[in-house]
């Protein structure tokens, strides 16, 4: 579900009710941890944390010519999602990743390759967010970045 948001607090103000009050503490979760270098956007109609030109001027491989996208937060119908692109690229990640997690939530682990799913918004292991988040810097995030695309490109 995209949203036509035009800033992140504006996405932030259209979340309903249920999820209103999760959704922000996830967002106040994420901007304490987040590594200096990252800014805040609305990135694909949800708030995204991106690489600015300004420090990686090539941006996403994507005909749009975004910045580097790294994590999205968005308000889906059922659930909260955060997408970790970090996660998705680094297997020492998220292996670290689904082993704390248990330490952290009494409920199973809900995620696909770099999406984490929250259905209970009252369950959210908002510390383990935190660290997940602090782990992987600008530098390490864009040098990851481009030895995986240039996997991808070479195949």
């Amino acid at each position: 579900m995209q949203s036509k948001a035009a800033t992140p607090d504006e996405y932030a103000s259209e979340i309903t009710d249920d999820k209103h009050e999760a959704f922000i503490q996830l967002r106040k979760t994420i901007l304490e941890n987040l590594p200096k270098g990252y800014e805040e956007a609305m990135s694909y109609g949800m708030i995204g944390y991106v690489v600015p030109f300004s420090i990686y001027p090539k941006g996403y491989h994507t005909k749009d010519k975004l910045p580097l996208p790294f994590l999205a937060l968005a308000a889906q119908k059922n659930f909260i999602a955060l997408y970790h692109m970090g996660i998705y690229a680094n297997q020492s990640l998220l292996k670290w990743f689904t082993e704390e997690y248990p330490k952290h939530s009494k409920l199973k682990l809900d995620m696909g390759k770099g999406c984490i799913r929250f259905k209970n918004v009252n369950q959210i292991p908002y510390e383990l967010i935190g660290e997940l988040v602090k782990k992987m810097g600008v530098d390490e995030w864009i040098n990851l970045y481009e030895s995986y695309y240039r996997k991808i490109k070479s195949n």
